[in-house]
């Protein structure tokens, strides 16, 4: 209510009471009554006063609420009064008369809640910080996308972070509530996103947090997220739109210029632009990174190669004990011993890290022993770490050649990982105990028993306990998500468990994962399933058996169980494809790409539940060795149900479910195992197979012969009537597998690089048949040509693969089969398949093929093909070594040394494949003229990338507007498209002619050109390079160009390049044509140039002073190159530019750099590595890190650095050999 109306009420209150007091007592009763109590009224009437002008002070600041679809869902438990409110008790209910229920707001005149009610009260001269984090967003836009990930990643790196924060209670006072929580965090991440101003609840929070940290801007981060910061600051598109209605409805007043002056404050920030970024998984990286780093000071995180290491008591104690080893002169080789799932190897990977760090090493290197080492895969990852190619193939010259490169690089840490026996160190190539102490390296080893640490001459032997229990509890709580502030049964309960994991932090975590979301029921149940559970194995095993069986046990579905047993078939520490795990048995049941799809759910479940790890590369998954074990366990417990067979392994009592049988040399003449389902015998060298080996084997499903060199299959195999899968692959000896005519049930046929000149005819009887894979890896490639001229496969009958009606995959790519619908040789009339026989395939959702014309392709089909993914390939040329798609998800189209473009194609092809291709690739296509045409015909709308290679002698204009005829003239064209990559083009002078619609090339995030000698002055003129607002990487070789950029009429705050790498441009004179302007390269991380004639300066004083991003520059071989940047009287003033984040910084031969100047210009605080020859006028009278002013100790051309530089200066040593021989230079001085 109003003030007036507040006091009038008060005034009537007095009155009845005087009126009731009169009329009881009587009026000269009541006048000696107030003579009497004079003072007691006169307190009761001040403190009356001092309330309402409290009241006053707190209303004039009163909100009036939004709607809850204004509101941002970031905050929404803040709003209270907006929510259905608890019922009111009768004893109460009275209180609500002084209410007023207030009349509907409408949409269109809601005014935000003022949270200036609470600033008034004094702050504490030291703050106490609640949350280090305070998450500002709009909820409609990004809380179920980025801004629920980012608090998930903030909260696992134990960031306190502040959102939809549960203490808030509905019913707390808004205006108090709101500004406490910013309060009371370090910092303000605004998460600034396309509707962020159209929620006035948005906007006041972030006035307010300005507000709150006005005193130190550094703890306010900004997130443009798909947003420009340009529109953030200057109020432009949705911003501009927002605030324009906002004050339309003239119901802020001045709060809208207050709104205004703080996105433009904050979009001046340093942020993050979701634009530089290659996707949110990138910027997540990144975001918790960077504020990681501002926390560290209080609040440290550990980090390992392989993700987050926590350092509990035990842990600490033993690594303590490894760094003063590591410290101590005479001990080389050093012991952790700990049962297995203890954290031996993350402590270890942690160690390396570190003693990294505190330059104790010049690097780390690790590999796993693992209970069978393969001495050769050991050398082979050590070899990669330290950059060595082997030059021989046994493992004794393998051996000398690594012993040479250790103590030739000196000061490395070499860790063993899992240890079980003894091992020479001389078999790998580790130098003996004096080399070690010459070269000043160390060996670092992990086992299970303090036996192999002594009889391996460990000069320290460091035990790795298990958990206490404080940490224990406090690990599992984490992990399985609870609170110890549950109730007291719970509680107890939880504790059971937990100790029943006797301290092993892989027990605790696996359990805990199981548990996670199950009721008191549920964790009653497991308590005394471990108190119960009796492992049939070793003592000091148990606790990690009946933990990992407990987690198997609450696994979901038998799919997950079973693919986890599966497992178990491949060796110790193997990179098991997810590929393997679908073609092995979960391909069952379903059409195959839901089943490929379930394969990928499965896994990631069982990742979730730390069951499996990730792989070394995408696509792979390892099991933990401890995992192994206790998997195999689990299945011998329940059967045995999967085995490994290992060399010199008696085949007796055999599995009823799964073998692998690895490297026997011998099979026996029969396999007797009626109920086995699966049999892998891959990669054994057999040269044949007993003739009745698979008698007694009816109800095996899925049979894996391949990488063997048998020639033919044994007719036993036809007894197979249940198999549903056999794999042949890179059998290249075979000839005949006419036998499996008769696998009437078979779904799955893999041949995949073998032997064979023609498919058999019988193959067409398996009607059953879901995949087909008679395709070439690229790695079989030389072994085909040099093995038939005219490649593998040369015959497929017609009418075979027609007869496939349930064919839902099929794999023909690089298979050699080139003659479609041509005559068969020696058959009569009898012609191979025809294209027109794949089209009529109605279930085909998969399939990869090379055709030699466009005319094999039919004019019309019966039925529309629904190919959910191709991979077609139209080349006149038999023989190609283009690299193969990677993955079965890809939609690419190829055109090779062909007349056929787009336009030739008959509509049910444009249909079915052209419109839905992702990756396009011409190469020598005669008669390509316009790419637009291109885009129009094929309906191009999801193209995202392009490749155009070779001669293609009508491209003149890559794009040409003038003369393209569209469908809708004012639509962009490749709107989607990602990359674009330009090659060998002699022809091309321009890329662009004419106007591109508005948003054309609007999601182009690379462009390489290279070798296309005649084009114009400028690559990127001004009005193309205004249609590229997210180009992040830019890479040119060996082009005509004088300037790489046009910048006339081309002013923006900031672009979105973060590579940029200029490579042999002769002709070159300046990046840009005129002035750069400052937000040109703002975002630019690295910059390779190497042999261009950049006059004078690479950039000017103004642009040099916006390279905040820098960090690695790699400037070789450019002979008239004067300056890295421009002089100016700043300078001459020797006020030096600072390029704060550049780490690396290579200068090589630039025989004119800093002539007849005094020294190198620039600052580098951030520097770590300096590579520095052929520059003859520079010179530095100080170490490289006091020159540069940089807080780290730089390596100067260091015999190290070749593996410290980035991989990018990397692959400029690859794919330059006059640069090679450059850096040989570098590596030989002293």
């Amino acid at each position: 209510m109003e003030f007036y109306q507040y006091v009038f009420e008060t005034m009537r209150m007095i009155i009845v009471i005087s009126a009731v007091m009169v009329q009881w007592f009587g009026g000269i009763a009541c006048l000696k009554w107030i003579w009497k109590n004079w003072f007691i009224i006169v307190v009761i009437v001040t403190w009356n006063v001092i309330a309402s002008l409290g009241w006053i002070w707190k209303s004039r600041f009163s909100y009036t609420f939004e709607t809850p679809e204004q509101i941002s869902e970031g905050n929404q438990e803040l709003v209270d009064v907006v929510e259905t409110p608890e019922p009111i008790s009768e004893d109460h209910q009275e209180l609500l008369d002084v209410v007023e229920t207030p009349d509907p707001i409408s949409e269109d005149h809601q005014e935000p809640v003022d949270v200036d009610a609470s600033s008034s009260s004094a702050e504490s001269p030291a703050p106490t910080w609640k949350h280090d984090v305070f998450l500002s967003f709009r909820g409609e836009d990004t809380r179920k996308s980025i801004t629920f990930s980012l608090y998930n990643r903030l909260q696992k790196r134990r960031i306190k972070t502040f959102m939809d924060d549960p203490d808030l209670q509905r019913g707390d006072v808004i205006s108090s509530a709101l500004p406490t929580a910013i309060k009371e965090s370090r910092f303000a991440i605004v998460v600034l996103s396309q509707n962020y101003a159209s929620s006035t609840w948005c906007l006041e929070e972030l006035r307010h947090i300005c507000e709150c940290m006005k005193g130190d801007n550094n703890r306010i981060l900004p997130l443009f997220y798909n947003v420009d910061p340009t529109d953030v600051r200057r109020q432009k598109s949705s911003f501009g739109d927002a605030l324009t209605k906002h004050e339309n409805s003239r119901r802020h007043g001045e709060k809208v210029q207050q709104w205004r002056d703080a996105l433009t404050k904050v979009a001046n920030f340093a942020g993050w632009h979701s634009a530089t970024f290659k996707n949110d998984e990138e910027l997540l990286v990144q975001i918790v990174e960077e504020v990681c780093n501002k926390l560290r000071p209080t609040e440290p995180v550990l980090k390992v190669s392989l993700g987050d290491f926590e350092e509990f008591a035990a842990t600490k104690e033993a690594i303590d004990k490894v760094m003063e080893a590591l410290k101590d002169g005479e001990a080389t080789t050093i012991g952790v011993y700990g049962m297995g799932g203890v954290g031996k190897t993350a402590m270890v990977k942690h160690v390396g890290v570190q003693a990294e760090e505190k330059k104790l090493f010049n690097k780390a290197i690790m590999a796993a022993v693992s209970q069978q080492p393969d001495l050769k895969k050991i050398q082979q990852e050590f070899a990669e770490t330290l950059g060595l190619e082997f030059k021989g193939t046994t493992e004794i010259v393998r051996a000398r050649e690594l012993k040479e490169k250790i103590m030739r690089e000196t000061g490395i840490l070499i860790i063993l990982d899992d240890i079980w026996q003894t091992i020479k160190f001389s078999d790998i190539g580790i130098p003996s105990h004096k080399e070690l102490q010459t070269c000043n390296s160390k060996v670092l080893m992990t086992t299970r028993s303090f036996k192999v640490c002594h009889s391996m001459g460990s000069h320290a032997k460091i035990p790795l306990n298990t958990l206490s229990k404080g940490d224990s509890w406090r690990l599992f709580v984490r992990e399985a998500g609870i609170s110890s502030d549950k109730s007291s049964n719970f509680c107890d309960v939880a504790s059971e468990v937990a100790r029943e994991c006797a301290g092993l932090p892989m027990a605790l975590i696996a359990v805990a994962r199981a548990l996670r979301g199950e009721g008191l029921d549920g964790w009653k149940e497991a308590a005394r399933q471990l108190k119960a559970s009796q492992p049939p194995i070793p003592e000091d095993e148990g606790d990690v058996f009946k933990c990992i069986k407990l987690s198997y046990d609450y696994l979901k579905s038998n799919d997950s169980k079973s693919c986890f047993l599966l497992c178990c078939l491949f060796p110790e520490d193997y990179d098991i494809p997810i590929e393997y795990l679908f073609k092995y048995g979960m391909f069952q049941g379903s059409n195959l790409l839901r089943a490929r799809e379930r394969t990928h759910s499965v896994v990631k479940a069982l990742k979730d539940s730390s069951l499996l790890l990730d792989g070394r590369y995408d696509g792979l998954v390892r099991m933990h060795d401890v995992i192994r074990d206790m998997a195999m366990r689990i299945s011998l417990s329940e059967g045995p149900r999967f085995w490994v067979i290992k060399d010199g392994y008696e085949m007796k009592n055999w599995p009823n479910y799964a073998i692998s049988i690895k490297h026997n040399s011998k099979l026996p003449k029969e396999l007797v195992c009626p109920n086995l389902q699966i049999l892998l015998l891959q990669a054994r060298s057999l040269k044949e197979i007993p003739k009745y080996f698979f008698a007694s084997q009816n109800e095996l499903r899925v049979l894996d012969l391949s990488y063997n060199d048998i020639s033919l299959l044994p007719q036993s195999i036809s007894f197979l009537t249940n198999l549903r899968a056999l794999y042949l692959d890179h059998c290249k000896n075979i000839t005949d597998i006419s036998v499996i005519g008769k696998l009437h049930k078979l779904e799955i046929l893999k041949m995949k690089s073998n032997g064979l000149r023609e498919l058999p005819r019988e193959i067409g009887q398996l009607t059953n048949l879901r995949m087909l894979d008679v395709s070439v890896s690229e790695s079989f490639f030389p072994k085909i040509f040099s093995r038939y001229r005219d490649g593998c496969i040369s015959t497929i009958p017609s009418k075979v693969i027609s007869k496939l009606h349930k064919l839902e995959e099929l794999y023909m790519q690089y298979c050699g089969f080139w003659g479609w619908g041509s005559k068969i040789d020696g058959e009569g009339e009898e012609t191979n398949i025809g294209f027109d026989e794949l089209a009529g395939l109605s279930y085909l959702s998969i399939l990869k093929v090379c055709i030699s014309d466009a005319n094999c392709i039919p004019k019309r089909v019966k039925v529309q093909p629904n190919w959910d993914y191709f991979d077609i390939k139209i080349s006149s040329r038999q023989r190609d070594n283009m690299k193969l798609q990677s993955g079965h998800n890809c939609r690419t189209l190829s055109l090779d040394s062909t007349d056929t473009t787009i336009g030739t194609f008959p509509d049910w092809f444009v249909n079915a494949g052209v419109k839905n291709t992702e990756r396009l690739r011409y190469e020598e296509c005669k008669n390509l003229s316009n790419i637009l045409v291109e885009y129009d015909r094929g309906k191009l709308h999801g193209l995202k990338f392009l490749s155009v290679i070779g001669r293609c002698d009508k491209l003149k204009e890559l794009m040409d507007a003038n003369h393209a005829i569209t469908c809708v003239p004012d639509m962009p064209v490749f709107e989607n498209l990602e990359e674009l990559y330009l090659e060998n083009l002699g022809d091309l002078k321009k890329l662009c002619v004419g106007e591109l619609p508005p948003g054309s090339l609007r999601s182009l995030k690379l462009l390489e050109v290279s070798r296309c000698p005649n084009l114009g002055n400028v690559l990127l003129p001004s009005k193309l390079l205004q249609k590229l607002p997210n180009l992040g990487k830019l890479i040119c070789e060996t082009i005509g160009v004088e300037y790489v950029f046009g910048c006339e009429g081309f002013e923006p705050d900031q672009t979105n390049l973060r590579e940029m790498e200029l490579m042999d441009l002769d002709a070159v004179i300046s990046i840009c044509n005129g002035p750069a302007p400052r937000g040109m390269f703002q975002a630019l991380k690295e910059l390779v140039i190497d042999g261009c004639n950049f006059q004078g300066s690479l950039f000017t004083f103004d642009v040099a002073q916006c390279l905040f991003q820098l960090e690695d520059l790699y400037v070789s071989h450019c002979r008239v190159l004067e300056r890295v940047i421009e002089a100016r009287r700043e300078t001459v003033n020797s006020k030096k530019t600072v390029l704060p984040k550049l780490k690396n910084l290579c200068l090589v031969y630039l025989p004119k750099l800093y002539e007849g100047s005094a020294t190198i210009d620039f600052e580098c605080p951030s520097l770590e590595n300096l590579c520095l020859t052929g520059c003859p006028h520079l010179s530095f009278p100080c170490s490289a890190s006091d020159f540069f002013h940089s807080r780290k100790q730089a390596l100067f051309n260091d015999p190290l650095l070749g593996n410290r530089i980035p991989k990018l200066i990397e692959k400029q040593l690859q794919n330059s050999m006059r640069l090679c021989r450059g850096l040989e230079v570098i590596y030989a001085e002293p």
